[in-house]
């Protein structure tokens, strides 16, 4: 009698060099730079990679900002989802890339990518699939005749066909990307609840999940900044980096 052994599907943990500290991405969104510059000092060396979005550059003084986490060695993700006119988009890509940013994202169609793509430098651009907010109901609304899976699987193809670095993705959708588009590009996963969610965002994973789906890095928000579960931000942001560490640091 012949035993079949048990086969396993391949690993989707990502192989990229990436040190398991900066995958953990901290998204900023607070209301002054006041508040965020405080947070940013009271998680020290807990978070080393920062987005900051549309709240913050509303604000004002973003850039200064900017200028301010890089000479504090953060990394940054400038998260404005540029959707305009391709000329404008590029343009406005192009004057970001003095600032140092390390990530960008935007929107829109393949001319609008094309423009940014061409004009990024070392800046890895990464496309929005579609909002961690929006489910398939909410597709249906907008007048989509497909489900969520086929946008993303189209955007994100179309994207890195014309030279973006990556995309912005559920953690829901990265195993289909990864299985038709390879390992090479870059997959930002938001939307992550190290809990249980209670939340606005409707297609969630947890901090595990997240990268055996394939993700490189992911994006958290409310759950640091709220710490639910823990004394400080600081204390929430360690207990994620550890649960990070232990996929990609282990022996």
């Amino acid at each position: 009698m012949t035993v079949l052994s048990e086969t396993k599907p391949p690993s989707l943990l990502s192989s990229k060099d990436i040190p398991s500290q900066e995958r953990l991405i901290f998204a900023l969104d607070v209301p002054s730079i006041k508040e965020a510059k405080r947070l940013v000092n009271d998680l020290g060396d807990a978070i080393s990679f920062y987005k900051i979005g549309l709240e913050l550059f509303m604000s004002g003084n973003y850039l200064d900002f900017v200028g301010w986490l890089k000479k504090k060695d953060k990394k940054v993700f400038v998260d404005l989802k540029f959707f305009d006119v391709p000329q404008t988009v590029g343009s406005a890509i192009k004057q970001l890339r003095q600032y140092g940013a390390s990530f960008a994202t935007i929107h829109g169609n393949d001319e609008i990518m094309k423009a940014a793509a061409e004009q990024k430098g070392d800046m890895k651009v990464l496309a929005v699939t579609m909002l961690t907010s929006l489910d398939d109901g909410d597709v249906k609304d907008l007048g989509f005749k497909v489900n969520i899976k086929e946008i993303v699987l189209s955007r994100a193809k179309r994207a890195l066909e014309i030279g973006c670095d990556g995309v912005i993705s559920s953690g829901l959708e990265a195993p289909e990307l990864r299985d038709k588009l390879g390992a090479k590009f870059i997959i930002v996963t938001p939307g992550i609840r190290p809990l249980k969610n209670t939340d606005d965002q409707k297609r969630t994973v947890d901090v595990e999940q997240a990268f055996l789906n394939g993700a490189d890095y992911i994006v958290v928000g409310r759950p640091i900044k709220d710490h639910c579960g823990f004394n400080t931000p600081k204390e929430a942001a360690i207990s994620i980096q550890e649960r990070i560490g232990k996929l990609f640091d282990a022996p």
